[in-house]
């Protein structure tokens, strides 16, 4: 027995110097240290690293900027390369056509395709001439690279809540916002050749950014982020993932078959049929369910802990919500560059400074009326915050009147 507990504080000891020295070469990356003495340091104190350890490593970047974030992520990239232990498989459900981690990889072969095969070729020939053509052969490219979107969306709304609930926070804190970086390259891209005025070195620039993120991003996904994934989640998480990515949408390609898992068929719970007594009325939980998702608007209900405890389901969504997001804390559920505008609105709630804030803006094809509710019991006291969304285009064409009996 004494050698058992003797061995387990051995194997203690040694992970927590292990942590111990790959935080230290983070910090000296962080302080500008050259890349090729921290990686000569990693080699000879770590050598191979396990995708557990990574994800113990919650390192978070703060507020840097685009510049910085990126030259420190290609120094990152540039330590693991070549140094994380694969994980022998017998059973391998991701290889299996439908399964979300298959999806994702379908995405990035395809993504890969689009910038290697594509946008690379047509940058060169516009370095060469940036002719009328060759400007928008540049341009379809980057407005198929837009797709990406739903491909990161996907990741941050049913990958990351997940990971979470197993206390690994490293891909929301960081990979979001370097998600958001790419997001923002690409639509600069396109703004830059949709207007081109002869700025040649800043479409070159900011479309070389795009590539090498891009693919850069694509590394760290399969090498990182998905085995991370794969050695967490259970089967069930697996599958309430592939049921909701449909609604988020994919990127380039769709998955060509729905997966099942090899296991016996995972029992659906169905609704109980129990009653709500309130204080207007009797419903079933079926009723209250379906007229909830008959409103048309969206709601979204946290709690004080700012928890996300409840959202409608209608059949016309402003924003895409999934069921991952329930349990999640709602500032996990916003890209880090919005966090402090949802706090400070929490703050002011929870202070009773506020019990209401609007907001209105163009999304896409529809002009988006945001309310937001405190909303407290009859003593006052903050129970949560309503979150009311609608598109109010049809209200804003409405002339004149239409009276029931006319």
């Amino acid at each position: 027995m004494s050698e058992i507990i003797n061995n387990r504080e051995q194997q203690t000891t040694t992970t927590n110097k292990r942590q111990a020295i790959l935080k230290q070469i983070f910090k000296d990356l962080d302080a500008g240290k050259n890349v090729k003495e921290v990686k000569a340091h990693f080699d000879a104190f770590i050598g191979k690293i396990t995708i557990d350890e990574i994800s113990q490593l919650q390192h978070d970047f703060g507020d840097l900027s685009v510049e910085e974030m990126h030259r420190l992520h290609a120094k990152h990239t540039e330590i693991f390369k070549g140094a994380i232990e694969e994980v022998e498989k017998t059973n391998k459900p991701e290889e299996q056509p439908g399964h979300p981690i298959h999806t994702f990889k379908l995405e990035n072969n395809e993504l890969e395709n689009l910038v290697n095969n594509q946008l690379k070729v047509h940058l060169y020939q516009f370095e060469l001439e940036d002719s009328h053509e060759n400007v928008l052969s540049l341009l379809e490219d980057i407005n198929l690279l837009l797709d990406i979107d739903k491909h990161y969306s996907r990741k941050e709304n049913l990958i990351f809540p997940y990971l979470e609930t197993y206390g690994i926070y490293g891909p929301t804190n960081n990979m979001w916002r370097i998600n958001d970086f790419i997001r923002d390259a690409i639509k600069d891209a396109r703004k830059k050749l949709a207007s081109y005025n002869g700025d040649k070195h800043a479409v070159i620039e900011v479309i070389n950014f795009v590539i090498q993120e891009v693919i850069t991003m694509i590394y760290r996904e399969e090498n990182i982020l998905f085995p991370m994934a794969l050695n967490n989640f259970t089967e069930d998480e697996w599958v309430k993932i592939a049921r909701e990515s449909d609604e988020i949408g994919y990127c380039l390609i769709a998955p060509t078959e729905v997966w099942k898992p090899d296991r016996h068929a995972l029992d659906e719970k169905a609704i109980s049929e129990g009653y709500i007594k309130m204080e207007t009325g009797l419903l079933s939980l079926k009723q209250l369910e379906l007229l909830l998702n008959h409103l048309p608007v969206d709601i979204t209900f946290i709690d004080q802990d700012d928890v996300v405890r409840y959202f409608s389901h209608g059949k016309e969504r402003i924003f895409a919500r999934t069921k991952a997001v329930i349990g999640r804390t709602v500032q996990n559920c916003h890209p880090p560059r919005s966090v402090h505008v949802v706090e400070e609105l929490l703050a002011d709630f929870k202070a009773g400074r506020k019990d209401t804030e609007d907001f209105w803006i163009k999304f896409r094809d529809k002009y988006v009326y945001i309310r937001y509710f405190a909303v407290r019991d009859e003593n006052g006291v903050y129970i949560g915050t309503l979150e009311f969304t609608q598109n109010i285009n049809p209200i804003k064409a409405i002339e004149g009147e239409k009276r029931i009996m006319s």
